[in-house]
């Protein structure tokens, strides 16, 4: 006999849960259905997101309802769309064997006029978001005076949004209601203060340390620059090739910056925030969960109700200012059992920050350095031999091949099959990394032993990419509208060469520096040099050592000489006319 049949569950419920392959019932769900089937108890639910609280009230909502009274009996608030249509979803699953039973979605961004045909033919149970339920209250479309039961779930997370006036409105037109339910992950004082106004000695159940983290969540920290930022978060990516992840940033304006330069450099990930359009959102999400995206990356806002399975890593690459939130960005992953990993991007500055988190999650944060660059081609390089062993060939496909392959590779050993197999996988990312510098930033850096040789290698050598390097000087920067990305991209777009052949870039007001791989150095010349740049006329330089990235030569310059404003997008930089010499 299953546990869930000691629970009072009808049986149709039962059967339905049989159906979806459920056994044994979750901490809170054991612990609330049994208060909630009375029906008449107001109730509070502490437990993180991914421990099957929507089943925890869906079930009983499900069992309480009478499907022959074609009226809204269940009101289901929740803060985003996603979740909303994901609770819909759970709740036909478990009414599929009740005759009769109908749930309907409410939320912004869809028509408004669907939503109100659906609910004229009179639903049970309405799970919606509050500002669209607001909207229906006004123009009459739905009837509160019929709810006996309302369910708050994520209640921190609405009133983080900004639903508080919203939801005590809802509150107050649901005069009939027998009971109030309420499921949050924290409980900050704005959630007790719901409890205190709206509920009647409720029943309260924690599961898990109150505010704290999931236990299976290990919590990283890497200090860096903020100017290294960026790099840091490509060797994170890099290091974890099966990475399922989330990144999250305090912007959105930084979230479409860190996904423009990501994509342009071949990785799968897509932003997520609020100047999407609904249908944007849609298609970003659901290209995430059928894992099409290896990351997405989102604002804290945007990001909230999204509920997706399998997430391995959650990356901050800003801190948020409320440590309440960092619990909320690590309970994306470590989902329904699994385990997870939650990494910060700090610079020495915000480190203080992170005993407050520590003291919140009640777990220690553990640094760890920046992998470099031979760790990471390791790494890659292991994940490409597995996933060679367990390619699945057709091999009737192949058979008709086979003599020509025999014949081809006869006087190859397989030693050599393999290397020559993996250089062409690894030509360039090898390249990258070869004397990749140490991103760490301040003392106490964290090194394994046989290691302070090698990193010490990293830091003499500033370029990202490999090889040896001809300093050039380039009389355009900043006040040209130029930032780093956008004029490293600038030179690419243009010259023909690959981020591979670049070392470092420094980008100076009016001035730059770059490293060219020797020997590429006449490709830079012969695009740029003594070319128009909106009716500037570009002037290259060979520069010696190091010391011009620090300073450099000063740029002599008619004080008449006037300096053109550029957008900061590459996209939008005019391509050189050959003929003219021109851009």
């Amino acid at each position: 006999m299953s546990l869930f049949e000691t629970l009072g569950l009808r049986p149709e419920i039962l059967e339905a849960i049989q159906h979806l392959g459920f056994t044994q019932p979750t901490p809170i769900q054991e612990q609330a259905i049994p208060v909630l089937l009375s029906g008449t108890r107001d109730f509070v639910g502490l437990a993180q997101t991914g421990t099957g609280k929507t089943a925890a009230f869906g079930l009983p909502a499900v069992h309480l309802a009478d499907e022959k009274r074609r009226e809204v009996q269940v009101l289901i608030l929740s803060p985003t769309r996603e979740l909303c249509l994901q609770i819909t979803e759970d709740l036909k699953n478990y009414s599929r064997f009740v005759k009769g039973f109908s749930v309907t979605a409410v939320y912004g961004g869809s028509s408004i006029q669907t939503q109100i045909r659906e609910l004229k033919g009179g639903p049970q149970v309405v799970a919606a978001t509050p500002g669209r339920l607001i909207d229906l209250i006004d123009r009459k479309a739905i009837d509160l005076r019929t709810v006996k039961y309302v369910v708050l779930d994520e209640a921190d997370e609405m009133l983080n949004m900004g639903f508080r006036d919203d939801l005590d409105y809802i509150l107050q037109n649901t005069t009939a209601r027998e009971a109030t339910w309420l499921f949050s992950a924290t409980m900050p004082a704005g959630v007790r203060q719901i409890a205190s106004n709206y509920m009647q000695n409720p029943h309260e159940i924690s599961v898990g340390q109150r505010n704290a983290g999931a236990a299976n969540i290990e919590h990283i920290y890497h200090v860096v620059q903020a100017s290294s930022k960026f790099e840091a978060l490509k060797r994170l990516v890099d290091f974890n090739p099966g990475m399922y992840g989330i990144i999250f940033t305090r912007t959105k304006a930084e979230a479409q910056d860190i996904t423009e330069k990501l994509i342009r450099e071949g990785y799968d990930i897509e932003a997520l925030h609020g100047d999407l359009s609904q249908q944007q959102r849609d298609k970003v999400m659901g290209r995430f969960r059928e894992k099409s995206l290896q990351l997405l990356i989102a604002t804290d806002v945007a990001a909230r109700g999204i509920d997706v399975t399998g997430i391995t890593h959650v990356i901050n690459y800003a801190l948020p200012d409320d440590p309440e939130v960092y619990t909320h960005r690590s309970g994306r992953t470590a989902r329904a059992g699994r385990s997870g990993i939650c990494v910060s991007l700090v610079t020495n500055r915000e480190q203080n920050r992170l005993k407050q988190i520590e003291k919140m999650i009640k777990s220690p944060m553990k640094r760890e350095d920046v992998p470099n660059g031979r760790d990471i081609t390791e790494r890659q390089f292991m994940h490409f031999l597995d996933k060679i062993l367990q390619a699945e060939a057709d091999h009737k496909e192949y058979e008709r091949f086979a003599q020509v392959m025999a014949d081809k590779f006869a006087e190859v050993s397989k030693e050599e099959l393999i290397k020559k197999i993996a250089s062409l996988e690894f030509e360039r990312f090898l390249r990258y990394y070869k004397n990749a510098p140490d991103l760490n930033a301040g003392a106490g850096k964290v090194r394994e032993r046989g290691e302070g040789a090698e990193r010490g290698a990293e830091r003499e050598n500033p370029g990202f990419g490999g090889g040896n390097y001809t300093k050039l000087f380039i009389n355009l920067g900043i006040k040209d509208g130029f930032y780093k990305a956008s004029f490293l991209q600038f030179l690419l777009d243009n010259s023909g060469l690959r981020k591979a052949d670049l070392g470092r870039v420094d980008i100076g007001e009016t001035r730059s520096y770059v490293e060219v791989e020797q020997g590429l150095d006449k490709n830079i010349l012969e695009t740029f040099d003594g070319a128009h740049f909106h009716g500037r006329r570009i002037r290259i330089e060979y520069t010696a050592g190091k010391e011009g990235f620090s300073r450099g030569p000063r740029e002599q310059r008619p004080s008449n000489r006037q300096v053109s404003t550029v957008p900061q997008h590459s996209h939008e930089y005019k391509r050189r006319d050959r003929n003219k010499g021109r851009y």
